[in-house]
């Protein structure tokens, strides 16, 4: 990534889609800035344009008003410098590892030795060696979203996008992942947004948690995180022993709180 800044802003962005003859504002009025190589995590209840937002990053929406710009360019459709890991896996079936991996580099013009030296550090950083000629049918589920992600990070994106990336495997296998992702977060860095409707993922992951309102979709509140990671080196311990702590239970109720107060008509 060398010297490259990546952030993210928000500026006044507010998303209109037409409903019943008329328009319905998914997102009102939202400023935000996610700062180079920050992970940054949003929840919010169903319908708060959490995704909306993401794929607005990703040049796959366009705000109605307002901008959204990526090192400072306004974003007007994809590219290169972002990358997204859906929920499901979204691996080409036909091809094998080295090659679902490589697809990307493949069509920015990268060498033969420049694919297989990142095949090779990928696979290394996802503890997925010897798989490269396996095809995703043979691999696990948890296997299948390590793949996407090593995909995304072997073009070089400034910014990786993540939405829901874990939602589909098991519970088991979901939390290995995001131990791993914290592994390789501190190892390889991006600015990262990530989507999710667990409140437990997002406080265990992201330096800040932003926490959705809906009707119209809002940023409630912002929640620093990184901070208390820091003090108390969550890092370096078993996402089981940092769940137990006072000030992961703490924080993951503030989360919640403003959730319940978000979703009272639902319950």
């Amino acid at each position: 990534m060398g010297g490259r800044v990546s952030d993210i802003r928000f500026e006044g962005i507010t998303k209109e889609f037409p409903r019943g003859g008329g328009t319905f504002t998914a997102i009102g009025g939202i400023d935000f800035h996610v700062q180079d190589k920050e992970f940054v995590a949003v929840v919010g209840p169903s319908g708060c344009g959490k995704t909306t937002l993401m794929r607005m990053v990703a040049g796959l929406e366009t705000p109605t008003d307002g901008r959204v710009l990526v090192a400072g360019n306004t974003v007007t459709g994809p590219g290169p410098d972002r990358a997204v890991v859906f929920q499901q896996f979204a691996l080409f079936p036909w091809k094998t590892v080295r090659e679902n991996i490589t697809f990307g580099m493949r069509s920015k013009g990268a060498s033969r030795a420049e694919r297989d030296k990142a095949v090779a550090h990928y696979l290394t950083l996802m503890k997925m060696e010897g798989t490269e000629d396996s095809y995703p049918h043979q691999l696990s589920g948890g296997m299948q979203q390590r793949v996407a992600i090593a995909r995304s990070y072997a073009i070089d994106p400034g910014v990786l996008l993540m939405d829901e990336p874990f939602g589909a495997l098991d519970a088991q296998t979901r939390t290995i992942m995001q131990e791993e992702l914290v592994r390789l977060s501190h190892v390889n860095p991006r600015t990262v947004l990530f989507i999710t409707h667990s409140v437990e993922e997002a406080v265990y992951l992201a330096d800040r948690v932003v926490v959705m309102g809906r009707n119209p979709g809002r940023i409630r509140e912002v929640i620093d995180i990184a901070s208390t990671r820091s003090e108390e080196h969550w890092s370096e311990e078993p996402i089981d022993d940092v769940m137990e702590k006072p000030s992961f239970t703490h924080l993951r109720g503030q989360v919640w709180r403003l959730l319940r107060e978000e979703m009272g008509g639902d319950r």
